[in-house]
């Protein structure tokens, strides 16, 4: 009998010679990547694989990346796994399988068992979610279930709270922000992908926060509809798309003026982070296009030791950027069109 790393690759080379052979019989059979890239991906491989071997070299012992300012939350070891298991290797047996385990376990300690909550703010808790959502199901771990399952319970409870029907600092808060309840809204569809039940008057009370604060040129604002910027335009979009809403004036409106905003300089790798996203599910050309020059831009600034510097620390900033590249890769749910 072959060994889970072997057999896991066996499957993948099947895989693609039954879609190569499917392309060949009938050129109506679906192709599995429609985007062609015009680029070496020799070249996306070497930047990817010397940012994981940078994340892989600066864990601590007890699974976190305690660089400053951010290192040591949860949020940061959630980046960390994301991009780990959306390079694609087998994530229990594989070269990163040691490291996703020590990030988990690290997540898990800051889990409250009876109220589900992870963290001391949402912005953990929604990160740290959807990195549990993405690796329950392939992650060989009993804890990803009950802890899914606590913190899909604790995200619908606090916006039920909340008289703005969206997510700000605390489980509590009455008031709310499109970037904490963007990461809430895309955890909760990540969970969802994975099988959990979410309640579709969540997503819809999410969706109608959102629409409030879109802002008459299409961007998003922070709290309300004023002062749009690309970053939590970005956000939207990637909700709505996520929500198979991009049909809808919203999200139209929001990507025209996405594709006009500038880069997020002060929050770069958070503004790539989710525009990547954002821009994939929008539009294939205007994502090859969005993607071949992050790239390069990636490419150039990388460190020698394969970090990105940011102002949330290495760790995070290298995470986010690697994540910006994986559309490349197509390897976790939430990337699926």
């Amino acid at each position: 009998m072959l060994p889970e790393s072997k057999l896991t690759l066996l499957k993948r080379i099947v895989c693609l010679v039954v879609v190569f052979v499917g392309c060949t019989i009938s050129p109506k059979s679906q192709v599995l990547f429609q985007e062609a890239v015009d680029f070496a991906p020799e070249e996306l491989e070497r930047v990817y694989s010397r940012g994981l071997q940078y994340l892989l070299k600066t864990q601590a012992d007890d699974g976190s990346w305690p660089d400053k300012p951010y290192g040591s939350e949860p949020a940061a070891a959630a980046f960390a796994i994301l991009a780990m298991l959306a390079h694609g290797d087998d994530p229990n047996f594989g070269p990163y399988a040691s490291s996703i385990r020590k990030g988990l376990d690290y997540i898990l300690k800051f889990r409250n068992v009876q109220t589900g909550y992870i963290g001391k703010t949402m912005y953990n808790h929604g990160f740290s979610t959807l990195a549990l959502a993405e690796a329950y199901g392939s992650v060989q771990d009993v804890r990803l279930g009950a802890a899914l399952v606590g913190a899909v319970k604790l995200i619908v409870q606090s916006q039920a709270k909340n008289p703005q029907g969206g997510w700000r600092y605390s489980p509590e808060s009455q008031d709310a922000d499109t970037t904490v309840s963007g990461a809430q809204m895309v955890a909760l569809f990540a969970a969802r992908n994975a099988g959990i039940g979410v309640p579709e008057e969540s997503i819809q009370k999410g969706l109608k926060y959102f629409a409030r604060c879109q802002t008459a040129d299409g961007g998003f604002g922070y709290t309300t509809a004023v002062g749009p910027n690309g970053t939590r335009t970005a956000i939207a979009c990637l909700v709505y798309a996520l929500a198979k809403e991009k049909t809808n004036p919203v999200f139209e409106k929001g990507f025209k003026y996405l594709q006009k905003a500038p880069v997020e300089m002060g929050y770069q790798q958070y503004y790539l982070y989710y525009a990547a996203q954002a821009f994939f599910h929008a539009s294939p050309s205007a994502w090859r296009d969005w993607n071949r020059k992050n790239l390069k831009v990636l490419s150039g600034n990388q460190g020698a030791d394969g970090h990105w510097d940011g102002q949330f620390g290495a760790s995070f900033s290298t995470s986010a950027s690697l994540l910006s590249l994986a559309l490349n890769y197509r390897f976790l749910p939430i990337y699926e069109r």
